[in-house]
């Protein structure tokens, strides 16, 4: 079946901007779908009935023309993180044509004469701010695109939130048409210009002296989470995380999850990684809602109740961590039930009762225990000695 289904991509260079294929697709089509400012973009030559998206967003108009020929305009690459993403989850690749032009990233670097491959592109059209949490690293750069006119000063705030106010911002409006513009500053000097509403951001990342420098990799300091002392230690979690070994794309639960660390680094390990947070603490729960927004992983799903009643209906995981609860009825049980074949179950136990029950449970299912001893050096008196933190238990299996 040939496809039915047009999406051209177009700059802000208008129609003159396209190629031919782009063309002859849109003088083709009966219908034309876009925004308004996209649409207003075409010139007479093009018949096509025009239709504007609707508000709240849907596809279902373009699906409903389905066999007819029809043309949906996006800006710059529909693929990249564009329109052509969410129509291609719907329609089948034969039935459906792509013609990217240049994104805004593209023009951005080349503007720039930055290396588009060594940048992290990043998106806050209708998304949290807080994931640029994750990757605000000393001498990054990314190129992030904006929701609106207000996004660039919302990035200058979080910027010297988390210390990175030394981080030089460009601005960059209109991209590829004739009212493209350039504003640049510092963050910690941002004096909130006047913004065009389609605008791209781009940040060269520079820490302030003194800033908590966050790694990617799992364990980071404790100081990095807000908690009450319901937290699996930095060397504990470090070690915790190997043995969940985060693969992109899997799911974690994160069982009785105090302030949510497991499930949050579990997340930074890879943005497409996804963890629920099962907890039933009020307190805590807020706890975890701020911890995913300063460490950059909001779309952390925190489900609030207490395993094993809690976790009914839930997504099927690939990992399941169980930090508290382990001596609660039917909780080592049931989540071994629901992970899925190949899936990794890891469980702390600190109490003699915990780890009487994650014995048994062995006995019965297989695993491996892991005896875990750290100790740091303390003062005492004129000297040092070794102050032993209290040892834990990790159970580790791997369903059949």
């Amino acid at each position: 079946m040939s496809p039915w289904l047009t999406v051209v991509g177009i700059g802000e260079d208008g129609y003159k901007g396209l190629g031919r294929n782009a063309r002859h697709a849109l003088l083709q089509a009966r219908q034309v779908f876009g925004s308004s400012r996209q649409l207003d973009l075409l010139p007479p030559c093009i018949g096509a009935e025009r239709r504007q998206w609707p508000s709240p967003f849907s596809l279902q108009a373009v699906l409903e023309q389905r066999g007819e020929p029809v043309c949906v305009i996006a800006s710059g690459d529909p693929m990249l993180f564009g329109v052509g993403v969410s129509l291609s989850r719907q329609v089948p690749v034969e039935q459906m044509r792509v013609i990217p032009a240049p994104s805004s990233y593209s023009l951005a670097a080349a503007r720039l004469g930055w290396a588009l491959q060594d940048v992290v592109t990043l998106s806050v059209v209708a998304r949290p701010l807080a994931a640029l949490n994750a990757q605000l690293h000393h001498g990054l750069r990314l190129l992030v695109l904006s929701n609106d006119g207000n996004s660039p000063a919302a990035i200058a705030a979080l910027l010297r939130e988390r210390g990175f106010g030394l981080s030089h911002m460009t601005v960059l409006e209109h991209l590829g048409g004739a009212l493209e513009r350039r504003v640049e500053g510092i963050a910690n000097e941002w004096s909130d210009p006047d913004i065009a509403a389609l605008n791209l951001v781009a940040i060269d990342c520079r820490a302030a002296p003194g800033t908590l420098l966050l790694s990617p990799l799992g364990g980071l300091p404790d100081e990095a989470f807000r908690h009450d002392g319901q937290l699996t230690k930095r060397d504990v979690r470090a070690i915790t995380l190997a043995r969940l070994a985060p693969v992109p794309g899997e799911l974690l639960w994160d069982v009785g999850a105090g302030c949510g660390s497991i499930g949050i680094e579990w997340m930074r390990a890879h943005p497409t990684c996804r963890a629920l947070a099962i907890e039933s603490h009020e307190d805590r729960q807020q706890l975890i809602e701020h911890n995913r927004d300063a460490l950059g992983v909001p779309g952390l799903q925190l489900v609030r109740g207490r395993a094993p009643d809690a976790l009914e209906g839930l997504e099927q995981p690939d990992a399941i961590f169980i930090g508290g609860g382990v001596t609660r009825a039917g909780v080592l049980d049931t989540c071994w039930q629901r992970l899925r074949s190949g899936g990794r179950l890891v469980a702390n136990a600190v109490t003699l009762q915990s780890e009487a029950m994650l014995v048994n449970w062995r006995e019965q299912h297989g695993g491996d225990l892991t005896r875990i001893h750290v100790a740091h050096s303390k003062p005492l008196g004129e000297f040092d000695t070794w102050r032993q933190a209290l040892p834990i238990t990790l159970l580790e299996a791997t369903k059949p």
